[in-house]
């Protein structure tokens, strides 16, 4: 005689005894962390600063694999797709919450992923080409006296580069190009060489950059002057009140990975951000560590969402 409630519960109990065993013995291989944008850029700096450490903690080598796109949602669906097991999660910043509100994407970014942790935060600043004026009031009436004169580049559609630039833009009342490339990274060539003329992107991506005199900041686009670059203002100070982005980086791992595996990344992520000499470079990128909990990133990018997509749609910003 048959008892299928019996069956379902030896099912269960099977699944269980199976992901308890695979969390006790995590990580008994590589992990691979994909990375959304071309090496050069912001998050591809962050990640390449937390994997050495990540992989002391974990006692297992964490690899980081760059798969830039279509403004990082083929690294998304890509994670998406994995095994729900812990040896595959991504790199990822608030473009992955913002891009699936704009356009059709192959998952869903609540339903298919497990957040891990927010890693850290980080301002973006508005940088131009040397030649161009040296603060922001004086870049602004420039940009007004040369309507669509002016280019910058992004990491891709929809990209929170992108984002940033068109809202101080209808901020500000003046017209800019934009110019898409596969990571911030590969559009650095050409706003060095003046082809295109600023951009609006994290301190992580630029401080070579800044220090090196190739481009010249203006503005930062926190609440408060950063650390890094104490002597630049914030939009505030500079003539526009309201502008205030912050670029975030966080982990995700697949939709299903058991809770303890999840909880064994979060941890060696959180004492990783502890570690003097992690926290020594990210400091020099201007980058805040975070290492919040589980529940705390996935509230974290529901308020994001929500925020970005009022924003995008009282500023009457359209992605093209």
């Amino acid at each position: 005689m048959k008892h299928p409630c019996r069956n379902a519960v030896l099912a269960v109990l099977l699944a269980l005894s199976t992901a308890a065993a695979q969390a006790q013995n995590y990580p008994a291989r590589p992990i691979r962390m994909l990375c959304p944008i071309a090496p050069g850029g912001g998050l591809d700096v962050i990640a390449r600063a937390i994997a050495p450490g990540l992989s002391e903690n974990l006692k297992a080598s964490v690899v980081v694999d760059n798969r830039p796109g279509a403004s990082g949602a083929i690294a998304m669906e890509v994670t998406a797709r994995a095994a729900p097991d812990g040896y595959t999660v991504v790199i990822m910043s608030v473009t992955a919450v913002i891009y699936p509100e704009m356009n059709k994407t192959p998952y869903d970014v609540v339903r298919d992923f497990a957040p891990v942790t927010q890693v850290s935060a980080s301002p973006y600043v508005l940088a131009v080409h040397p030649s161009l004026p040296g603060t922001l009031g004086e870049f602004i009436a420039y940009a007004k006296a040369n309507p669509g004169k002016l280019a910058y580049g992004s990491s891709g559609v929809a990209s929170l580069q992108q984002l940033s630039a068109e809202l101080f833009s209808s901020i500000t009342g003046i017209k800019m190009v934009h110019v898409p490339y596969k990571g911030i990274g590969a559009g650095f060539p050409d706003l060095i060489a003046g082809r295109t003329q600023l951009t609006i992107s994290s301190t992580a991506s630029m401080a070579g950059l800044f220090r090196s005199k190739y481009l010249r900041p203006l503005a930062v686009t926190t609440a408060q002057r950063t650390p890094m670059l104490p002597d630049v203002p914030t939009m505030a100070e500079s003539g526009v009140p309201g502008f205030v982005v912050t670029q975030w980086h966080g982990l995700l791992a697949p939709a299903g990975t058991p809770k303890a595996i999840v909880d064994r990344l979060q941890q060696g992520v959180a004492t990783m951000l502890k570690s003097p000499d992690v926290l020594t470079r990210l400091a020099a990128d201007g980058t805040d560590p975070v290492g919040s909990t589980p529940p705390q990133f996935a509230a974290h990018m529901k308020s994001e969402r929500a925020k970005w997509v009022k924003a995008i749609k009282d500023a009457g910003i359209t992605i093209q």
